[in-house]
């Protein structure tokens, strides 16, 4: 029963897309355009360089040396180094570059280790958190600081616990061979391109579910993060039109969430490391409640917005 409303569920969400791309062209080709340009004007400047320079620099014995040095600390979380050196990765560069790097470097751990490490190596990173979420659209760096701090602990807390509960196998790893430099290059510009394709088309989707969503007349948080389940960034800019605690700490789900578009980016790597995508989107679940919580009780300590 379950698989039949799921593939029902399925088939109805495609087939009434596939009718408003039929019946609304110009709309949907405008809305498609507008995500091409979200794509090309703020994502490709910041991910081609990222996802080349942290797949060249995952070849380099300075990572492996980090990695080792990793690994007494990140074996809590139940990863070996190069895992912990995925993550950081992640942090820095965002989520296309710490999953590609999760499933080129991950391939041989241990099952469970290769879970626990693509959860580890699925978040956003100061860029986006401080410079476009709490800069750009809260006029509040401080708040894009204590978003990021909640999103980095509301990744890690979770995996943690799971750890204890359910320790890896071991921590055994062969890291494959770094590759060349055309090598990088060419999958660099795929993952950029499939990461563009992604944005695109569900900014797009974004829209279309807004058109349905008006005559609702929804209170504007909800139909905010009902957005933000299919993109993200779309969904953030309109919660932080008005910025406070539960506006930042919904965004923050929906960072750490990551949204379809997102998870979509995400699993065009992961998916070749053989984890379950159900338990994957779990996890990621919980940790989305876990960072909004954080996010929650710290701005309303802080009370940060507003602050220049």
């Amino acid at each position: 029963m379950k698989s039949r409303l799921t593939s029902a569920a399925y088939t109805l969400t495609v087939t009434a897309a596939l009718l408003a791309f039929l019946l609304y062209p110009a709309r949907c080709l405008a809305a498609v355009s507008d995500g091409v340009s979200l794509w090309a004007a703020s994502v490709l400047p910041a991910a081609l360089p990222f996802l080349f320079l942290t797949g060249m620099f995952a070849g380099t014995p300075l990572f492996a040396r980090l990695g080792r040095r990793l690994s007494p600390l990140f074996s809590a979380l139940g990863v070996p180094g190069a895992g912990g050196g995925c993550f950081l990765l992640s942090v820095l560069s965002g989520y296309p570059a710490g999953a590609k790097s999760a499933a080129d470097l991950c391939g041989h751990f241990p099952r469970r280790a290769r879970f626990y490490t693509a959860c580890l190596a699925s978040t956003s990173g100061p860029a986006f958190l401080v410079g476009v979420l709490g800069t750009a659209m809260a006029r509040s760096p401080a708040l894009g600081w204590i978003m990021l701090l909640s999103h980095v602990l509301g990744v890690l807390l979770p995996v943690l616990l799971l750890a204890r509960l359910r320790p890896a196998e071991g921590h055994a790893a062969i890291v494959p061979p770094a590759a060349s430099l055309s090598e990088t290059l060419s999958a660099s510009v795929l993952a950029v391109l499939t990461v563009g394709g992604a944005v695109a088309l569900f900014y797009a989707f974004g829209q279309m579910l807004l058109d349905v969503l008006a005559p609702l007349s929804l209170p504007a948080p909800v139909a905010a993060l009902l957005t933000g389940l299919l993109e993200m960034t779309s969904g953030c800019a309109a919660l932080l039109k008005k910025p406070s605690a539960l506006s930042a700490a919904l965004c923050v789900f929906l960072v750490t969430f990551g949204g379809l578009c997102v998870l979509v980016q995400q699993w065009t790597f992961l998916a070749k490391l053989g984890i379950s995508c159900p338990k994957f989107l779990a996890v990621k679940f919980v940790q989305a409640l876990t960072a909004a919580l954080l996010c929650y009780l710290i701005s309303t300590w802080g009370a940060p917005w507003g602050a220049s």
